[in-house]
C-alpha cells in the first residue's frame, strides 16, 4: 500500500469522499482553510438535475459536466474509488492510504458512470442519438427523473411515441397528490402514455417488445430506466463505521451533520439518515453547514457554536420540458410557465456554476 505524502505543515488534513453535489461543494468551500483531498471515482462533478436535458441537447452537458480541477484549485483530487476507511486513513482502490484529521463522507447513491469528462460527454451524445433514432421510447420509473425525461422528450420530439411505466399508484410520490395529478394531466396532454401500478421486466424484452406486470404489451425501439439507485455505502459495511449505518444503509448523523459518536467525521447528502426527501439543493445545504462547522473546528472554535442542520418543509420543482414545470411549495401547488421560469430554462446550471466559483456561461475546456 502507498501512503499519501503529507503536506501543508500546520494545516489540518480534510478528506472528502465523493464528488457529487454535496462533496464537490464542501471541497470547494474549505480548500483555503485546510489541506483538502477530494476522492472521487470520476474526474468530474455533474450537476445531476441537468443530466436529462443533456439527453435531448448534448451540448448542454458542456456546462453541467465540470472537471474537479476547475473548482478545486488549492487541493488534491484523487480519481479513484474509496474501498475502506479506518479512524485515521481512507484506502482507495489503487491501494493508496490517504490520512485525515477530518473526514467528510458524501458518496450519495451508487451507479456506474464514465470515469473521464470526455467519456461522459460522449455518453450524452450517444443517448441523444438513441432518442433521435427511435420512433417509440419506453421510460421505466415515474419519479422526478422519469417524469422530467418524459417531459424533455415529449417537448423536443413531439412526434415520438413515449410510454412511461411506474409501479406506484401515482407519479412523483415524494410530493403531494395534487402535484402528481397535475403532472399526469400535463403528460397526457403531450400524448405520453402513462401506465401506473405496473412494472416491466427489462430482462425479458424481445425485439422491442416489453411485457408489463399487468400483462400489457409495449412496443418500443429503446428504453430508459429511471428507478431509484442504491445508497453508496457498501464500501463502509466492513469498516469502523459499520455500526453507524441504519437498516437502509444510511449513515446516522447528529444535528451538526457529524456521524453520531464521531467528533471529526461528517456525512452529507443522500447517504445520511436526515428525515427529508433526497434532493440536490438540500445536499448543497448539507455541504454549507458541514463546511461552516469544519472551518470552526479547524480554528479551534467552540463546539457550542457549531451550525445545526434543520430539515424544512417539502419543496420541489419538477421540470416539464424547456418552459414549464410543476412546483410544490408550502401551502400551494403550481404548474405551467410560472414555475418553469424558475427552473426549466437553465435548470439552475448557471447558478450552480457561480456557486462553484465558475463563470455561469463559459464552457469548460
Amino acid at each position: 500500500m502507498e501512503r499519501q505524502q503529507e503536506w501543508g505543515g500546520e494545516r489540518r488534513r480534510v478528506v472528502v469522499v465523493g464528488g457529487g453535489v454535496a462533496g464537490s461543494l464542501v471541497a470547494k468551500s474549505i480548500q483555503f482553510h485546510g489541506d483538502v483531498t477530494l476522492i472521487d471515482s470520476k474526474e468530474y462533478f455533474e450537476i445531476p438535475w441537468a443530466s436529462l436535458r443533456a439527453m435531448v441537447e448534448p451540448s448542454f452537458a458542456e456546462r453541467s459536466v465540470i472537471h474537479h480541477r476547475e473548482y478545486v484549485t488549492n487541493g488534491r483530487v484523487i480519481t479513484s474509488s474509496a474501498i475502506s476507511v479506518t479512524d485515521t486513513e481512507v484506502l482507495t482502490a489503487e491501494g493508496r492510504l490517504v490520512p485525515y484529521d477530518y473526514l467528510v463522507i458524501a458518496t450519495g447513491h451508487a451507479y456506474p458512470v464514465p470515469k473521464t469528462r470526455p467519456e461522459r460527454l460522449k455518453q450524452c451524445q450517444a443517448e441523444n442519438e438513441k432518442i433521435e433514432a427511435a420512433q417509440s421510447i419506453l421510460i421505466v420509473g415515474g419519479g422526478p427523473s422519469g417524469v422530467e425525461l418524459a417531459g424533455e422528450i415529449a417537448v423536443d420530439y413531439p412526434g415520438k411515441k413515449v410510454t412511461l411505466v411506474h409501479n406506484g399508484f401515482r407519479l412523483l410520490e415524494f410530493i403531494g397528490p395534487k402535484a402528481s395529478n397535475k403532472t399526469l394531466d400535463w403528460l397526457k396532454s403531450k400524448h405520453v402514455d402513462v401506465k401506473l401500478e405496473q412494472s416491466v421486466n427489462l430482462n425479458s424484452a424481445s425485439e422491442g417488445t416489453y411485457m408489463t406486470s399487468a400483462g400489457e404489451t409495449i412496443s418500443a425501439d429503446c428504453h430508459f430506466l429511471t428507478t431509484g439507485k442504491p445508497i453508496g455505502s457498501a464500501w463502509l459495511k466492513e469498516t469502523v463505521f459499520k455500526d453507524c449505518l441504519d437498516d437502509f444503509g444510511r449513515l446516522k448523523v447528529d444535528e451538526n451533520l457529524r456521524i453520531r459518536g464521531r467528533e471529526n467525521v461528517f456525512a452529507i447528502g443522500d447517504i445520511t439518515d436526515v428525515k427529508e426527501i433526497k434532493q440536490g439543493y438540500l445536499a448543497q445545504k448539507h455541504a454549507l453547514v458541514a463546511a461552516k462547522n469544519l472551518k470552526l473546528l479547524m480554528t479551534n472554535g467552540k463546539e457550542s457554536k457549531m451550525a445545526k442542520y434543520e430539515p424544512g418543509s417539502v419543496k420541489a420543482i419538477v421540470s416539464l420540458g424547456r418552459r414549464e414545470a410543476v412546483a410544490q411549495i408550502p401551502w400551494t401547488t403550481k404548474i405551467g410557465i410560472v414555475p418553469g421560469l424558475i427552473k426549466s430554462k437553465d435548470l439552475f446550471v448557471g447558478k450552480t456554476r457561480k456557486q462553484m466559483g465558475l463563470d455561469p456561461h463559459i464552457v469548460d475546456a
